[in-house]
């Protein structure tokens, strides 16, 4: 792909980035997903008209291009977005096997507008007794049984699914 269909790709991101701003449906960010050089699906973030705090705007263009493509897998797609991705984008962008991201704004940037998340990146790294959120097991062993089901159904044959 030329270097301007990429800029091509980013400015779509950033138009949706702005455009929901002016339209006060939420935050500044942006993201659209393409495979093999065309447009997939793209989306603002969604998380105050949807009341879903996870409805950024990577997470949303997923969803869109999961179900345009009628697969989990987006092997293949590239993901252009306004912003780094956060913590939790980040990790949807790897669980959805993207190959590919570009990104604008950096999360400097975004903590210089208040969407700071540190705090996040922090956590992830303390062990679960120190994370300011408890964490606390139960009836593991009863959980237990739906992994053995998984490996039993062959489910093991598509790891991280």
């Amino acid at each position: 792909m030329e270097n301007h269909n990429h800029k091509g790709f980013m400015r779509m991101a950033i138009e949706l980035s702005e455009s929901n701003v002016k339209q006060g449906l939420g935050g500044p960010f942006g993201a659209v997903i393409v495979k093999d050089g065309k447009f997939i699906a793209g989306s603002a973030n969604k998380v105050v008209p949807e009341n879903d705090p996870t409805a950024h705007a990577e997470i949303s263009a997923i969803r869109l291009a999961c179900k345009e493509l009628n697969t989990h897998d987006l092997s293949g797609c590239e993901i252009y977005t306004s912003c780094e991705p956060c913590p939790m984008c980040l990790g949807a962008i790897y669980w959805a096997r993207i190959d590919k991201i570009y990104y604008a704004n950096t999360k400097a940037d975004a903590a210089a507008i208040g969407f700071d998340d540190d705090y996040i990146y922090s956590e992830l790294g303390c062990a679960m007794d120190e994370r300011k959120v408890p964490f606390v097991q139960l009836l593991r062993d009863e959980a237990l049984t739906a992994f053995k089901l998984w490996g039993i159904a062959g489910g093991n044959n598509n790891k991280h699914y």
